[in-house]
């Protein structure tokens, strides 16, 4: 202990004598004298003025922080939640034993514990309205809002939306001018372009960080179910949470929302929620308290190399649709099962991601134009949007049963289907397809994630009703089959190639 205080104070001196250094060095300096061995101060030589660009650039940041600086507010909540008395440090049962004994019926259960939280907001309205993340205020009792100027205000919750991680609160207190946020295009976003984060990392209200957008449309990283992230190396922490990204026009571009981090702090990337699309969930929650989203009314999955291989695509871009659901939006428009959909009124659409989101972006009754690839053909479409339902389609692996044909040189061994096992799947009796009874280690089947239990409905194009139609498509000279399989009620294709 005395090694480290020694250490520590080793470190301290150290650091206090630089500062003094530095303090005596930045008023004089000292030169050997001629005449003595004393030493005599001389004035400094005058710094070389900056260039006159260097100079206008100096304070570009500063100017702009400061003008921005108050229109992001701290946010501080308090939310009460149940904690169970068991699981102390000391055992599950230390208090049960201790002060009550076994079983005791005096034992509370449960107590409620005061938790405080504190996050960041984008003030939207002159009127107080703040834009901020769902994760900010879900559950709040008590919001405060703490602008720039030191002024505190009660707040409440106009709607939140947990998909996408979007809240707008509205200050309690009639208030009016006070300084809005401009909301920017953050389609208009390049990647390389200067950004800075303001919110308030660590109860440090207003920190203004600097750093350019280091990619755009994130996605998969499982933080919403929406994802279509802003990713910057301005430094984001904890507090910074529903803080503003702004671009150096001074324009709101992104909602600060996440980072991705192994030790708990920043390390270079930081997640923000574009302000194109927290525009139209805010528009909903002050206009309705909840969010309207479209609904088409299909599986869909990313068109991967293998896939735009087997269809001839070129790019390898566009959602492929796995599955069509019966009395959808989607079938009513004609889309099916195998299409590649290329454009959504006239938005080219790249991957699963970008259709997902842009058909939850259209409004409920809209007709949208799909452009779609079918059969190596393009086509137009009309397809009627549908609000959303949140439940989710569910279904069960059908019962194994014993296979009726050996694997293939493909890796599969199949079997026919039973009326209970396409029930099981959610299947009609009156739909086809085989069962993958078993796959062989190290098969192309094996290769390209075909499990035991899989439903096989389509091959190469063609229908499988049974295992003549399995037999006739497998058995046939081919190095390549494109499968429709429906597994644990939903579908997706994939492709198998001879080694």
């Amino acid at each position: 202990m005395k090694f480290l205080k020694s250490r520590l104070s080793l470190i301290y001196f150290a650091a206090l004598g630089a500062v003094m250094f530095t303090c005596s060095a930045g008023s004089t300096a000292q030169s050997p004298s001629s005449s003595s061995g004393g030493m005599q101060l001389q004035p400094l030589t005058p710094t070389k003025a900056a260039t006159p660009q260097l100079e206008a650039f100096r304070y570009e940041i500063a100017d702009l922080a400061e003008k921005l600086i108050p229109t992001v507010v701290t946010i501080q909540t308090e939310s009460t939640i149940k904690v169970s008395d068991r699981g102390s440090f000391f055992g599950d049962d230390f208090f049960d034993q201790f002060f009550f004994g076994p079983r005791s019926p005096q034992r509370p259960k449960e107590r409620e514990h005061k938790q405080q939280g504190q996050g960041s907001g984008v003030i939207i309205s002159s009127s107080g309205q703040i834009l901020t993340n769902n994760h900010v205020v879900q559950g709040a009792d008590q919001i405060k809002v703490s602008l720039s100027d030191k002024r505190e205000f009660k707040a409440k919750i106009v709607g939140t939306d947990s998909l996408t991680d979007i809240a707008v609160i509205q200050i309690e207190e009639t208030v009016k001018d006070l300084p809005a946020a401009t909301l920017g295009n953050s389609d208009a976003l390049r990647v390389g372009e200067w950004v800075i984060a303001i919110g308030s990392p660590f109860a440090l209200s207003q920190t203004v960080t600097k750093g350019i957008v280091s990619a755009k449309g994130v996605h998969g990283r499982g933080i919403t179910s929406y994802e279509n992230f802003i990713q910057t190396d301005a430094a984001i922490n904890m507090g910074n949470s529903g803080g503003g990204l702004f671009n150096l026009a001074g324009e709101l571009i992104g909602v600060n929302t996440a980072i991705l981090t192994r030790s708990g702090g920043f390390q270079g990337i930081g997640f923000a929620i574009p302000v194109n699309w927290a525009r139209s969930i805010m528009n909903d929650l002050v206009k309705d308290g909840k969010v309207s989203r479209g609904w088409l009314g299909v599986s869909i999955q990313d068109v991967d190399a293998n896939i735009a291989k087997a269809l001839k695509l070129n790019p390898a871009k566009g959602a492929l649709i796995s599955e069509v659901f019966d009395g959808s939006p989607a079938q009513k428009g004609g889309l099916k099962d195998g299409d590649v959909v290329r454009s959504i009124n006239g938005q080219v659409i790249d991957d699963a991601n970008s259709l997902r989101n842009t058909v939850a972006a259209l409004r409920p009754g809209e007709n949208a134009e799909f452009e779609v690839l079918r059969d190596g053909k393009s086509l137009k479409l009309k397809i009627n949007i549908a609000l959303r339902d949140e439940n989710n389609l569910a279904g069960t692996a059908p019962d194994l049963k014993d296979a009726k044909k050996d694997a293939n040189e493909w890796g599969i061994q199949a079997a026919e289907l039973t009326k209970e096992q396409k029930k099981s799947s959610g299947l009609s009796e009156s739909s086809g397809g085989v069962l993958v009874a078993s796959v062989k280690d190290k098969s192309p089947a094996d290769k390209s994630g075909i499990k035991r239990g899989d439903i096989i409905l389509v091959a190469n194009n063609k229908r499988i009703a049974n295992l003549k139609d399995f037999d006739s498509v497998f058995s046939s000279d081919t190095k390549t089959i494109m499968l429709q399989i429906r597994r644990s009620g939903g579908q997706f294709f994939t492709v198998l190639e001879k080694f």
